[in-house]
């Protein structure tokens, strides 16, 4: 193993020559003295403690592990990593997280989830005795320059927030900035201050915003003065559409009292930044704009600040009013039905049932629905079952991809019995464990593959029955691991001549994972469609044959929830039976 000549962590492994053979060891890293803060001292104890039980991995490999962001930037840098175990500060709760996961994970007998709650437990504790210590003794330095303020106030709070990846809501800037860029260096000195100033200016607002809850004039005031502030506008939403309970302190931006992302942020954001360009450089006011669009005033203040789509006629009257251009004119309408329509999609998956049986969602397919039918899900205004016919289309295929645990093998099993209530013969494939096993000994299922290996004689038996009038099906999950298997060249001349000599494929598998360098795998893409779950990324809808846009990547991960493409072009919001 080699590392750089100057890396910070060279000290991490060092090599020993024994007897001809080398010999790696990991070293512990040094514990900050931290005898006058008992909280601390005990969460920093117990982090390195870890570190011991997960073999000493290195700041390097923690960072790995841990992955970039979507700009390719590292989430947690290696100095960072090495700071949270080696400086006498308490870490952002995004970066402590994310490290704690990693080394749980590195573990094995740990228990992940419960590890990084109980480290929440023990940052709390040390943020509560911080809170003490700052109410009985003022900041150390009161005289900071309007130069420092301004680089404290710049200081985003990029490592508290990790990926989704890390099973947390939002996303955050990367640790490590671009080639080039300056970071401040006394931006973590005043960090614990300015926190505190900030989250005691929170807990101000919620509790000023729950005593005014009954009074809803006097809060539609308040809050209106809040969101002057752009960074307490989500909170003020929220704090408007709940009564919030009374404010507690974290030390760090608090993500409780926030409202969930529009589907149609940038169409919004780039509707209102329009509009205000031509009402500044009117110098109209809100009242003035009430007086010769007829829209009120507060309805104008109001879809500026929340992240709310204008009455389409609001959006006519201001072009009206302002003698816009033709150009101008089209693209605020333009802009609206993009937001209207991106806001129709969520509406229709809020709309789904919670839950729904197979024996449920199989009354509701078409009686005359072909043999090689599969149910996909059940959705549409009539709420309806539908699916792909594998007998027809431009390639006898059918792709379910999503991220982990977003459903895909309970898909995967809704189609299989599915094609079995028809009569359709099925050949299993389950690299992986898989509740698609459980269907091995049901009447029809002529083979049954759960190798991380498929041999090309094995399925060239099994498909050999396949005719037009008796199809067989082969049912795939977890498709990456079998990309470069013995029998690719059979899969690929399935999805060559599968319809003439009646045999289909339906596969599932990750949607980062899955790689079109696999020959036999990229071709799946011909038959342009499929279902995505749950989709995080916007290349997953490269796999089913149509762009997806910000309404539908990027939600929360919700278990058999997801958007069907049937190869015309619109995406279906469904429901997975379960």
């Amino acid at each position: 193993m080699s590392t750089g000549a100057n890396a910070p962590d060279l000290q991490d492994l060092t090599q020993k020559h024994q007897e001809g053979a080398e010999i790696v060891v990991a070293q512990s890293w040094k514990r900050p003295d931290l005898a006058d803060q008992p909280d601390l001292k005990k969460l920093n104890d117990d982090l390195h403690e870890l570190r011991l039980d997960a073999g000493l991995p290195s700041a390097r490999t923690i960072r790995d592990r841990v992955g970039k962001d979507e700009q390719d930037y590292w989430i947690v840098n290696h100095q960072a990593v090495l700071d949270t175990f080696q400086k006498p500060d308490l870490p952002p709760w995004g970066r402590l997280e994310v490290i704690a996961r990693v080394l749980a994970e590195f573990a094995r007998h740990i228990d992940a989830d419960g590890e990084v709650d109980r480290f929440k437990g023990l940052w709390k504790q040390v943020v509560r005795e911080t809170v003490a210590q700052a109410s009985v003794r003022p900041p150390a330095d009161t005289t900071a320059s309007a130069e420092d303020d301004h680089v404290n106030d710049a200081t985003t709070p990029s490592e508290d927030l990790p990926k989704q990846d890390t099973k947390v809501r939002r996303g955050r800037a990367a640790e490590e900035p671009p080639t080039g860029t300056e970071t401040p260096t006394n931006a973590n000195q005043d960090s614990s201050q300015f926190n505190y100033a900030h989250e005691s200016l929170k807990g101000l607002i919620l509790n000023a915003a729950q005593a005014l809850w009954h009074d809803k004039d006097a809060l539609r005031v308040f809050l209106g003065v809040v969101r002057r502030s752009e960074g307490f506008v989500r909170m003020a939403d929220a704090a408007e559409e709940q009564r919030p309970a009374n404010a507690t302190f974290y030390g760090v931006e608090s993500s409780e009292f926030e409202v969930d992302r529009s589907p149609a942020r940038l169409e919004l954001v780039t509707l209102h930044r329009r509009l205000d360009e031509h009402r500044l450089k009117r110098k109209w006011s809100f009242t003035d704009m009430e007086e010769q669009t007829g829209i009120s005033s507060d309805a104008w203040i109001r879809w500026y600040t929340h992240d709310e789509l204008p009455e389409r006629e609001a959006l006519v009257a201001f072009s009206h009013m302002a003698s816009l251009t033709q150009e101008d004119h089209v693209l605020l309408l333009g802009l609206w039905d993009a937001a209207h329509d991106a806001l129709e999609v969520q509406k229709r998956s809020a709309s789904l049932p919670s839950s729904i049986s197979f024996d449920e969602a199989w009354t509701l397919r078409d009686p005359a629905a072909p043999r090689l039918w599969a149910l996909a899900g059940v959705g549409g205004a009539d709420l309806a079952a539908y699916g792909p016919d594998l007998a027809s289309g431009t390639a006898p295929a059918f792709v379910v991809a999503g991220p982990a645990k977003s459903g895909r093998s309970t898909a995967l099993v809704n189609i299989a019995r599915s094609l079995l209530a028809s009569g359709t013969k099925l050949a299993l494939a389950t690299p992986k464990p898989s509740p698609l096993r459980e269907l091995a000994d049901q009447d029809g299922v002529v083979a049954c593959f759960d190798q991380g290996d498929i041999g090309h004689d094995e399925l060239e038996a099994a498909l050999a029955v396949a005719s037009v009038e008796e199809p067989v099906v082969v049912v795939m999950d977890d498709a990456e691991v079998l990309g470069e298997c013995d029998a690719q060249r059979v899969l690929r001349n399935l999805l060559e001549h599968g319809f003439d000599e009646g045999t289909a494929l339906v596969l599932a598998g990750d949607e980062d994972k899955l790689g079109p360098s696999y020959p036999w795998l990229g071709k799946t893409k011909r038959a342009h469609r499929g279902l995505l779950l749950s989709p995080q990324e916007r290349h997953a809808g490269d796999w089913i044959g149509i762009k997806t846009g910000d309404s539908v990547i990027g939600s929360p991960l919700t278990s058999g929830r997801g958007w069907l493409h049937l190869g015309d072009g619109k995406l279906m919001a469904v429901a997975v039976p379960q």
